[in-house]
């Protein structure tokens, strides 16, 4: 969805939105990252730490009123205030009774160009979450963690059945045409590759519009779990979609394709060094 400045309106508008894919015969709703306010790390302002609020807090409490009142699960990602000069960006679960199933602090912080992330995040020290909900055991990253396979694999590896993606990422609003598609594409390619070497799905939800110099590239997407796309939203129209996943095929995958079975789990200490620059 597009946002704007008010974080009620976003809040409200959402909100409505997660009635609509209820209707549709969701189960499990996944929001875009942030998705209370503007993309506010494009630019670096003390007064966005205004944005922020406690997790759980008043946003959770709405959410976690209307999964009950639904019957559905609800990812929510927001600007969390943890104490005075500690803020996280953090994914709260809602499960489909209502109940606060806890929190996933975003792992890996951006710093780049339009996307000032270290000024306003604390990186998270909760560790990769899995989330027993009532329709699947599900794995929430966020955003820039998208490129890291170790996340996906850990998450995996705890237990998920499907990893979720909360997302804003975007173009600059005056970048070609040729170097939006190969951005998009790797973002694209290197979470269908999360999706086949952990044989679960993937869910990735980015939102749209236009946000000062950035343009919201959308194309949110689900795979199967072996990183067939499934599905794929435009990029640039507000989008509901529900998609149907087949957890069982998880096996099935993992069977023919024995990628968890062959891992050499004794041979890869060497993955905790920044770099291998001497043996």
């Amino acid at each position: 969805m597009t946002c704007s400045s008010n974080p009620e309106e976003n809040l409200s508008k959402a909100t409505e939105k997660i009635k609509e894919a209820a209707a549709q015969g969701a189960q499990i709703v996944c929001l875009q990252e942030l998705f209370k306010s503007l993309y506010f790390c494009d630019v670096e302002d003390y007064d966005n730490f205004n944005l922020a609020e406690s997790i759980p807090g008043p946003s959770t409490e709405a959410i976690s009123a209307v999964a009950k009142e639904l019957g559905v699960v609800v990812i929510a990602s927001l600007f969390e205030k943890r104490a005075q000069g500690i803020y996280h960006n953090t994914t709260a679960v809602l499960d489909a009774d209502g109940t606060y199933l806890g929190k996933y602090r975003k792992m890996h912080i951006p710093d780049d160009p339009g996307y000032y992330e270290k000024f306003y995040f604390t990186p998270g020290d909760l560790g990769y979450k899995v989330f027993k909900t009532k329709f699947a055991t599900i794995g929430v990253l966020i955003c820039w963690d998208q490129w890291y396979p170790e996340g996906a694999r850990i998450t995996a590896l705890k237990g998920a059945e499907v990893l979720f993606y909360p997302t804003a990422i975007g173009w600059h609003k005056d970048q070609d045409i040729d170097t939006n598609d190969e951005q998009y594409q790797a973002w694209q390619t290197i979470q269908r590759s999360h999706s086949v070497a952990n044989g679960v799905p993937v869910v990735s939800v980015n939102r749209v519009g236009n946000e000062g110099e950035m343009k919201f590239w959308g194309g949110s997407f689900v795979t199967n779990a072996f990183g067939k796309l499934l599905y794929k939203a435009s990029h640039d129209q507000e989008e509901i979609h529900v998609q149907e996943l087949d957890l069982s095929k998880s096996d099935q995958y993992r069977t023919h394709w024995p990628f968890m079975r062959d891992r050499r789990i004794d041979s890869y200490q060497p993955i905790t060094k920044r770099f291998i620059d001497e043996e």
